[in-house]
């Protein structure tokens, strides 16, 4: 069992139904600050306790859990063969977003809200990230950690089963010849993105169908990958964005 700290968090996670909730731990007073927690527990079923803030301090990261502290399972994995079955029903072709080389969890967390905000279905990360604070990861990502599907991959077996399947493997170098704006995001597409120090794996670049770069006019040398990965998806999303009839 594992601590999801803050409302928010445990909201998305009571809505996603994908964790058990054994408890949630609320410190006395503001009961109109937790209206919709509570509703969402009673509903659900799950039970409501009333503890002493200086509890919740002692079990918490810091004082940044707002009064709410859940004690539930680990955020579940979806297998390759769960995420085959959820791309089966998506109306639009799917956009999958791979992540290696992420050492900060914040870092994740900050990638994973992006990632929902602009429509990415499902992300593909190393198990090693499964060892990274899981509280560290949902707080930046503001419920999307709880959302959001996420794939554990160990080889790249699963991205080229994937690949057979239709969907084009995308790495981001830096020093690419094609920059995202040459590139046709709109088809089913897995986007692959690397950390600062490390970059993409040698195994998945050595898959790749094309590779793409983020063009800049100078300055620092390299983006940080949570910065990175929105640039990336915004234009995925861009690209896929139901075009209107007319323009006012």
């Amino acid at each position: 069992m594992e601590n999801l700290e803050g409302q928010q968090s445990v909201i998305a996670a009571l809505q996603a139904r994908q964790r058990r909730i054994e408890v949630i731990l609320l410190a006395y007073g503001h009961d109109e600050r937790y209206t919709q927690l509570l509703s969402l527990a009673e509903e659900l079923g799950v039970p409501v306790r009333r503890v002493d803030r200086k509890e919740l301090d002692a079990m918490a990261h810091g004082a940044t859990h707002g009064g709410v502290i859940a004690v539930c399972s680990p955020k579940p994995r979806l297998t390759v063969e769960q995420l085959q079955e959820l791309l089966r029903h998506q109306a639009r072709p799917p956009l999958l977003l791979v992540i290696e080389g992420v050492e900060d969890a914040r870092n994740l967390g900050f990638v994973l809200r992006t990632a929902e905000a602009m429509g990415v279905n499902a992300v593909m990360i190393k198990k090693h990230l499964w060892d990274l604070d899981a509280v560290e990861i949902a707080r930046p990502a503001s419920g999307a950690y709880e959302r959001l599907p996420l794939v554990q991959i160990d080889t790249v077996k699963p991205l080229r089963q994937l690949q057979s399947q239709g969907m084009q493997l995308i790495g981001c170098l830096a020093g690419a010849k094609r920059t995202l704006y040459d590139v046709d995001l709109r088809q089913p597409t897995i986007l692959a993105l690397g950390g600062e120090k490390r970059g993409l794996s040698g195994a998945i670049r050595e898959i790749c169908d094309r590779f793409i770069t983020i063009p800049t006019v100078g300055g620092a040398s390299s983006l940080s990958l949570s910065h990175a990965a929105a640039i990336v998806v915004a234009e995925a999303y861009r690209q896929r964005r139901p075009v209107p009839d007319t323009i006012p």
